[in-house]
């Protein structure tokens, strides 16, 4: 079955936070930054916290992911954000092996100008894929997230995914990280009977089986096909409860990891959102939840 887990909060210490975090909500899988979300500085860690961190994860048996820093973008038309992204991507490749982390998570970037799709797939080929060739076949995967569909983005449908990995040679530590909120935005009719099952079956006929790598479970406040991306709680939003028990029976994400993205808060609690999220989505996966079935 696909472990469940969340996206957590690491204040005090990847270890001394992170793991907290974990045990609180119930989360039997997780995903971290190891920098600032919002920012370039690549930080080295914090080897006492990463011993503890990466000995954590082991003990309780929770896979782990760091996800990218969101100005990354090998697609853009500056250098100077290209040679960034590059070094951000290499760096938390270093790290998620230090780490013992499963995969690194990054956004699938946008051509930003117009007429510059073929260019920027060109710049993944000549400046992304020697980054996956020079890392160790026993590292992490780079797990490549499409995105909700806004500007010029590379890859928001899972149908966009079929020149990316082209454009990457289909490189063995090649994968993907699922969004369920992006694919919504991007529209994808998650809704309709056989929705998500579908999308998944296209996400597996275009990049092949085995390269889904990491779920993001995450609910929408708007409408498909809205190319806005913006989480909410599960069942509390456009997509609703049943798409997401679609989702966990599917056979491509049977062993693979589940972290939702949604807020962590409710009723003042700081961990509250996440573990009741996490609850509702184990009570599906194991057929424990009664849900009504979408509307033909």
């Amino acid at each position: 079955m696909p472990p469940i887990g969340a996206h957590i909060q690491i204040k005090g210490g990847l270890a001394t936070g992170g793991l907290a975090y974990t045990d609180a909500v119930a989360a039997r899988a997780v995903q971290v930054f190891v920098g600032n979300p919002r920012g370039w500085r690549l930080t080295p860690g914090d080897p006492r916290q990463d011993a503890r961190f990466t000995a954590g994860c082991a003990e309780r048996g929770v896979p782990s992911f760091i996800h990218t820093p969101f100005l990354v973008n090998v697609g853009s038309p500056s250098e100077a954000t290209v040679e960034q992204s590059v070094a951000t991507i290499a760096h938390n490749l270093a790290r998620g092996a230090q780490l013992g982390c499963r995969g690194v998570v990054v956004h699938a970037g946008s051509a930003v100008g117009a007429d510059r799709y073929e260019d920027a797939l060109r710049q993944l080929h000549e400046r992304l894929l020697p980054v996956l060739e020079a890392a160790p076949d026993d590292g992490p995967r780079l797990l490549v997230e499409p995105t909700a569909g806004g500007g010029r983005s590379l890859a928001a449908t899972v149908e966009d995914l079929g020149p990316y990995f082209a454009a990457l040679e289909h490189h063995p530590l090649l994968g993907v990280c699922f969004d369920t909120c992006h694919a919504w935005a991007a529209g994808h009719e998650l809704t309709a009977p056989g929705g998500m099952a579908a999308t998944l079956d296209a996400l597996e006929a275009t990049v092949g089986p085995g390269r889904l790598g990491l779920v993001h479970a995450n609910d929408s406040l708007d409408e498909c096909g809205s190319k806005r991306d913006r989480h909410t709680t599960i069942g509390a939003g456009s997509i609703g409860v049943a798409p997401f028990a679609e989702l966990l029976a599917h056979r491509s994400v049977a062993g693979v990891p589940v972290v939702v993205e949604t807020p962590s808060e409710r009723d003042g609690v700081a961990s509250a959102g996440h573990a009741a999220d996490i609850a509702l989505l184990c009570s599906l996966r194991d057929g424990t939840a009664e849900v009504q079935a979408p509307a033909a």
